[in-house]
């Protein structure tokens, strides 16, 4: 089965093709949130060097969040319009379960962080399974670093990935100690060949592209906003 995979859903874009258990071709580009003008041109050169087109893609899979609420939209809008043509099936796949994705090894548990500004993180908790997938052991959420590392188990070790590190790393060491393991820069980057790996095993899971919905673990700031202009003009008429 041929996969296109794309992720535009944080400061890094990543696009890859796989066929079967090999990645045909992988790019990831770290440019800044530049995704509406660099995510086609990388679509196109990473089915070009595979030497396919979109005509012998099986299945596309997107990374649909949580992230970037603009980087989210890009991508679920490109996965519809590259699948229309053909009629190919997607797949939306959770921006923390494919970090933990690309970690792979079987028995350790995985702290996806990734940083949601205004104080929180993107997170949740995962175990690997002896296939290298991820096993879900906590819901996504948005919170406070503090408030995730209060969740997790209290012994063992824990592997931290994702670009919350960058912000974080000092918090996450005090809190845990040694048991806290994290992945160097070069490691905690979401790749779009790990979400060719975890869409192959997720293929029951595909609809019409079109039905591809964002995965968001909070809602934007304007609603966020909003509802609390609501809540203020409420409490200011009691």
């Amino acid at each position: 089965m041929r996969i296109l995979a794309i992720d535009t859903t944080g400061p890094a874009l990543s696009a890859a093709v796989s066929d079967g258990d090999r990645i045909l071709c992988e790019m990831c580009l770290n440019v800044g949130l530049k995704h509406s003008q660099t995510l086609m041109p990388a679509v196109d050169q990473v089915l070009e060097r595979s030497g396919l087109s979109m005509a012998d893609i099986d299945l596309a899979a997107v990374v649909a969040g949580p992230g970037s609420f603009t980087g989210v939209r890009i991508g679920v809008c490109a996965v519809k319009g590259l699948c229309c043509p053909g009629g190919q099936k997607a797949v939306a796949l959770d921006a923390l379960e494919v970090l933990a994705a690309g970690v792979a090894i079987p028995g350790t548990l995985v702290a996806p962080v990734l940083d949601a500004r205004r104080g929180q993180v993107y997170c949740a908790l995962f175990s690997v399974d002896g296939q290298g997938l991820p096993v879900r052991r906590m819901d996504d959420a948005a919170l406070p670093i503090v408030e995730f590392l209060s969740l997790l188990p209290e012994e063992g070790s824990v592997v931290f990935t994702g670009d919350g590190l960058s912000a974080y790393a000092g918090l996450i060491r005090e809190t845990l100690g040694s048991r806290a393991v994290l992945l160097p820069m070069h490691l905690n980057t979401l790749r779009a060949a790990a979400a060719c790996r975890l869409a192959s095993a997720r293929e029951s899971e595909a609809v019409d592209a079109a039905e591809v919905l964002p995965i968001y673990a909070r809602a934007p700031q304007a609603v966020r906003e909003r509802l609390a202009r609501e809540e203020a003009m409420k409490r200011g008429e009691g």
